[in-house]
């Protein structure tokens, strides 16, 4: 039983990478360096904390490209 609760987290882990991958693309950001990409997030990371008008800003950006697409 042990075994498949460890197969299974881990199948959770990779499929939530594999989305997280697939945002990255969708952001046009597929061929940049991974440095560049994680000094990105990691940035974001610090403007969002206790800014709520700075997450709202980026929300609203994200949902627009979702729209775009019918996702």
């Amino acid at each position: 039983m042990r075994r498949s609760q460890a197969t299974d987290a881990r199948k959770k882990d990779t499929r939530e990478k594999i989305e997280l991958g697939g945002l990255i693309a969708k952001a046009g950001l597929r061929y940049e360096k991974r440095a560049l990409l994680l000094g990105l997030l990691i940035d974001a990371s610090h403007r969002i904390k206790g800014n709520d008008a700075e997450r709202a800003r980026l929300t609203a950006i994200g949902a627009e490209a979702f729209g775009r697409d019918g996702e």
